[in-house]
């Protein structure tokens, strides 16, 4: 077996052994791979390329694998890949002094059965009963139901 198809081998053992770790523990799926790639490449070694080239390879192998796991358990690592920005989104808030059923509004953009209304220089989202209306046409509140303005064109 060839030097590239050993360090392959390994390279995805090391892979799978960090994934039981920290994504799929339990499961001894991705610990049973990570052995037998591991496994193999070590053995492989030994058989095709004599007893120093796998012993060596045994002492690398070893050795890498306490400097993967020493690197992914860091809080450190796995920092840099989080996400850090917080989500700003809020629900359609609705004044209820302000919007009621009959009162007029202008469409900001199409409604496709969805889109932005202004009312009273308030911009809500408002959905429709499966009409289109473009922008700038007058609609008229119809219901208000959970946070959502059902408008209809006038």
């Amino acid at each position: 077996m060839s030097w590239s198809i050993i360090i392959i081998l390994i390279v995805v053992g090391l892979i799978f052994m960090v994934l039981e770790i920290l994504v799929i523990p339990g499961t001894s799926v991705g610990g049973i791979i990570a052995l037998a790639c591991v496994g193999i490449a070590i053995w492989q070694s030994f058989a095709a390329h004599g007893m120093i080239a796998g012993s060596i390879t045994l002492g690398i192998t070893l050795a890498v694998s306490f400097i993967v796991l020493y690197f992914s358990l860091k809080s450190n690592t796995w920092k840099r890949l989080m996400l850090t920005q917080q989500n700003t989104a809020k629900v359609n808030v609705i004044n209820e002094d302000i919007v009621k059923p009959g009162i007029q509004g202008l469409t900001l953009s199409r409604l496709a059965p969805a889109g932005k209304i202004e009312i009273e220089g308030q911009e809500y989202e408002a959905h429709t009963f499966g009409e289109y209306v473009d922008p700038g046409q007058k609609v008229i509140v119809v219901k208000i139901e959970y946070n959502k303005i059902y408008v209809k064109p006038i």
